[in-house]
């Protein structure tokens, strides 16, 4: 037989360990409506930012305040109020109108004909030559014009680079800047770089923004375009976002389902 004073401490455990375990299933009580910890979860992972203890902090903060919220707009009676009602409703139709409209996308997908007619469009814009070179940047003239010295004498361009270049980026790289569209440099670089041959170094420094450069041409090519296989989810995210073809595509799905409805 258990004394009355095992029986009381057996109860204050057992009252212990159930409000622990209610604590570990939710994320926080409020007026003693429970929030489940798998709310916490959700709200989290959708921040996309790392899962730590300041960023649940901060999730459990918005939750406390959408309850508090809620519980107040139901203690003051506004959700009986016809115009907030309405306003309800109105946003409740356009999240499953959005819902919709984005399942109707996802199943009936783009048009191999839209892709082409896209693809076309951005295989126009690959046009020209780009270039493979190696550069070397230094502050002063004085020392471009010692490097350039040293290169025509038979120096290494690559060496000399790693040792010398002030670009962190091509330096420890012997200078390469790989392949690039004359487009993406500076003016005074690009118009020295068109005018060498392959294995060509500029005879001169090439003072730009940056400080003076010693360029050297390895090749070139024309700019291909990827092909239409590689570029089919860049496409399709391009059409998507273009607002003439959601507001066609969503007539398009209001047509159909006008010729299936039964309208009197």
């Amino acid at each position: 037989m258990f004394t009355t004073r095992q029986i009381f401490s057996f109860s204050i455990l057992s009252a212990a360990l159930f409000s622990a375990n209610v604590m570990a299933q939710n994320a926080v009580i409020v007026n003693g409506k429970a929030i489940p910890k798998a709310q916490l979860d959700k709200l989290v992972q959708r921040s996309g930012q790392p899962d730590n203890p300041q960023v649940r902090d901060q999730a459990r903060e918005m939750l406390v305040t959408r309850e508090l919220v809620l519980q107040e707009a139901d203690k003051r009676g506004v959700i009986q109020k016809e115009m907030v009602r309405e306003q309800l409703e109105q946003a409740r139709i356009g999240v499953l109108v959005a819902a919709v409209f984005e399942d109707y996308v996802e199943k009936e997908g783009v048009a191999e004909a839209e892709l082409k007619a896209a693809y076309e469009s951005v295989k126009a814009q690959y046009t020209g030559k780009e270039y493979h070179v190696e550069h070397i940047l230094v502050e002063k003239e004085a020392d471009a014009k010692a490097i350039t010295a040293q290169l025509k004498a038979g120096a290494n361009f690559e060496d000399i680079a790693k040792a010398k270049s002030l670009d962190p980026g091509s330096a420890k790289n012997g200078g390469d800047l790989g392949w690039v569209s004359d487009k993406a440099l500076v003016p005074e670089f690009s118009k020295a770089m068109v005018q060498l041959k392959n294995g060509q170094i500029t005879d001169k420094p090439v003072k730009s923004q940056f400080g003076w450069h010693i360029i050297k041409m390895i090749d070139s090519r024309d700019i291909k375009a990827p092909s239409m296989e590689e570029m089919k989810d860049q496409l399709k995210q391009m059409i998507m976002a273009d607002k003439n073809w959601q507001k066609a595509k969503f007539s398009e799905m209001m047509q159909k389902l006008r010729t299936k409805a039964k309208i009197q």
